[in-house]
């Protein structure tokens, strides 16, 4: 499956014209040394950066590309159901990662993607997404409170995996 421009194997991202989509990266360090990065390796690949964010997960095995799972978070009290589709997995001696894309019936469309990469002893948590306001109502005319919503959460996803 082919990722729209979020592909956890590229370690230097430039997806080119994204439009209607908007453009989000953030590169924090997470840890240093060799349990860190196994740490982190392993957490990134079971949901964790968002099951620590407060997101329930249905599918609690390691991701596989192709797997479709249903994200939960909470949201102003009510529970969202967020379907998506797991785009690309990457598993290398120094970045392990997947993004998936949104699919309908999700509030925003798009892909996310989550990346955790060594660079010598210093171990990274990469962030992309490419969103754009879903199709379908009411989530289209809420666009701009998700927008702020993405902004809390993204600062949750930063520190799931330390």
């Amino acid at each position: 499956m082919a990722a729209l421009g979020t592909d956890p194997r590229n370690a230097i991202w430039a997806p080119g014209d994204t439009t209607p989509y908007r453009q989000y990266e953030s590169i924090t360090l997470i840890g240093e040394g060799q349990d860190a990065w196994d740490r982190a390796a392993r957490d990134v690949l079971i949901w964790a950066v968002k099951t620590r964010s407060g997101f329930i997960v249905d599918d609690a095995r390691p991701v596989v590309d192709g797997r479709v799972v249903t994200v939960t978070p909470r949201w102003l009290g009510r529970v969202v159901r967020e379907p998506v589709q797991v785009n690309a997995v990457v598993q290398t001696a120094t970045r392990v990662g997947f993004s998936y894309r949104t699919l309908p019936g999700h509030p925003v469309a798009g892909e996310e993607a989550f990346i955790v990469h060594r660079v010598g002893d210093e171990v990274y948590f990469t962030l992309r997404s490419l969103t754009a306001p879903a199709p379908q109502q009411p989530w289209r005319v809420l666009c701009p409170l998700l927008r702020v919503a993405q902004v809390v959460v993204r600062r949750r996803y930063r520190r799931g995996l330390r």
